[in-house]
């Protein structure tokens, strides 16, 4: 039989405790969106301004992360220049490198890769804003639909019918890439 786990209520005055507790995962979803670099300062942003307005959250809602995730995708934002730029230079080709060395399948599997990263990276740059954040959200901070709810604090429906549409769009880019269709 398993023990029961709780949430673990980090105190939002404790700015140590919750860099402890959260800063990894925040850092892993950051550096999925913005690369490693601007990811450390918007994660550093993001304590700081949770620290700020701590008087914002309700410690009754349980597990802090979801509040942070919020922040942190509000952050992001401002780096949303930077991210559809970065996205639009994979689906021109621009961010993989130019040389593939090893046999031919090997190199023939790469440029299909290529080919798929360039497709969905140019869907996810076409994406509205919050279905490009919730699908982030749900696929790269493995958030449950709830804690992305709360993290950008839209109704529960909206994150399904954004998460919805957003899926519908990369499937049929994965599908024309499948079906060898010109991106």
């Amino acid at each position: 039989m398993t023990t029961p786990t709780f949430p673990v209520v980090v105190d939002p005055t404790d700015l140590a405790g919750m860099f402890d507790r959260y800063a990894r995962e925040l850092l892993r979803y950051c550096t999925r969106r913005v690369g490693e670099q601007a990811a450390e300062d918007v994660v550093a942003e993001t304590f700081l301004v949770a620290y700020e307005q701590r008087h914002r959250y309700d410690t009754g809602r349980g597990e802090m992360l979801p509040w942070l995730y919020g922040i942190a995708t509000n952050l992001l934002r401002r780096h949303r220049r930077t991210e559809i730029r970065a996205l639009r230079a994979l689906a021109r080709g621009d961010g993989g490198s130019s040389t593939v060395d090893g046999p031919g399948q090997r190199a023939a599997d790469r440029v299909d890769a290529e080919r798929t990263v360039a497709r969905l990276s140019a869907v996810l740059a076409k994406l509205p804003r919050r279905q490009r954040d919730v699908l982030l959200l749900y696929a790269v901070a493995e958030l449950e639909y709830a804690e992305i709810a709360a993290a950008l604090e839209i109704p529960l429906g909206s994150v399904q019918s954004a998460l919805h549409r957003a899926r519908a769009k990369v499937r049929a880019a994965l599908t024309s890439v499948v079906q060898g269709e010109a991106p």
